[in-house]
């Protein structure tokens, strides 16, 4: 995906926010983020620990992507995705940071990840996340037409639910 703006019709964020691919730049930025969300109601496990330490190898190495949610040029927002078993995009990472959640970041980042995925040739899309700690992701995933499936094949211990959406 090119850079991709997107102007967000809310008062209190009158600038654009700016979806972007990864660079090495945004590193630091992709381990705060995460780091401060995952911290907040979970323990960061040591999975936590190598996916964010090496996000280009953990996503990128294999064909996958990470997006950034810019605002004022500012990294905001995160989404990953990681190829899985044939056809398959797992999505995970997304978070926006703590000062900017309520102003439809997230939606913006899910809408490009979906997009993204779809560019890189993913027949199916997947997610893992917590129901009681993430109510507000499962809402969104739900709104951007994921369902919910058994949940099989993840690594950490805070998943209590898999969700998918068929590209």
């Amino acid at each position: 995906m090119n850079e991709a703006e997107y102007q967000l019709e809310n008062e209190e964020t009158n600038s654009a926010i700016k979806i972007v691919d990864y660079t090495p730049e945004h590193a630091k930025a992709f381990y705060d983020l995460n780091y401060a969300w995952i911290s907040e109601s979970y323990d960061v496990e040591p999975e936590d620990e190598k996916v964010l330490a090496d996000p280009e190898k953990y996503y990128l190495e294999d064909g996958g992507a990470i997006l950034i949610a810019l605002y004022n040029e500012e990294p905001v927002g995160t989404c990953a995705l990681k190829w899985g078993e044939p056809g398959v995009v797992e999505m995970s990472k997304m978070t926006v940071s703590k000062e900017m959640r309520g102003k439809k970041i997230g939606d913006l980042l899910g809408y490009a990840v979906i997009e993204k995925a779809r560019q890189l040739g993913a027949e199916k899309l997947i997610l893992y996340s917590n129901k009681k700690g993430s109510a507000a992701g499962i809402n969104l995933y739900r709104k951007l037409g994921f369902i919910e499936v058994p949940l099989t094949g993840h690594n950490f211990k805070r998943a209590d639910i898999k969700m998918e959406l068929v590209l």
